[in-house]
């Protein structure tokens, strides 16, 4: 199958050499040059984009997110057959989809009508995420993904748990998205309000992607344009 793999975090950013490892070296990388984290479905059309090949089946994008995947898909692979955008540092779950630059890029995959899957990975607290266990739990992800059929216009979002060391491999969870808020809480000095966020602590629907993914297990959610 032929791969686009794109992110928010970067072309350099750990988790997409990750997610490159997960199948095997065969997708051709577009992804931003610099980090995007938070840009949600944010695209350039006022201003040049510089595409830079940086090798065979790699391109750095001065771009956003969904920015790469429609150069990709019109201009630099058009013989596509999935986009995969990931692996994020951090959870994207929930209300998270809305500004996630990660899930923008298979969002606007999802518009042309291309299956897609974006994967993140939670982080817990100061805890370095294992980018090589993460690469396996994808290739667990992936192989149950790609046997399922996509109706157009829909995408799959993957959350992977931060598990302790020597953790019991987590299950896939078919569930829904949260549909709680995110924290909404600011430290005020004078005039200005600084943004401060237990990511841990925010509110949860039962049987819900952020849940399954605080308990230990690999949230998968099904969503739609």
């Amino acid at each position: 199958m032929t791969f686009i793999l794109t992110n928010d975090d970067g072309v350099d950013a750990p988790g997409i050499r990750a997610l490159f490892a997960a199948v095997d070296g065969e997708g051709v990388i577009v992804a931003p040059q610099k980090h995007h984290s938070g840009c949600g479905h944010q695209v350039t059309t006022t201003t040049p984009i510089h595409v830079e090949q940086r090798a065979k089946t790699e391109y750095a994008i001065n771009g956003t997110p969904v920015d790469c995947v429609r150069i990709a898909l019109n201009h630099l692979c058009t013989d596509r057959q999935w986009v995969l955008s990931g692996i994020n540092h951090g959870g994207n779950m929930g209300s998270d989809v809305y500004i996630s630059g990660t899930v923008a890029a298979v969002r606007e995959a999802a518009l042309y009508r291309i299956p897609a899957i974006a994967i993140s990975h939670y982080r817990h607290g100061s805890r370095e995420i294992d980018w090589d266990y993460a690469t396996y739990l994808t290739k667990k992800v992936l192989a149950e993904l790609f046997n399922r059929a996509l109706v157009p216009g829909t995408f799959w979002n993957v959350n992977l748990p931060h598990l302790e060391p020597g953790a019991a491999d987590p299950q896939l969870i078919f569930c829904r998205p949260c549909t709680q808020p995110l924290p909404a809480n600011y430290r005020i000095e004078d005039d200005h309000f600084y943004y401060e966020n237990k990511y841990f602590d925010r509110k949860r629907d039962m049987a819900s992607d952020v849940e399954v993914c605080f308990s230990g297990q690999i949230a998968i959610t099904l969503l739609g344009v």
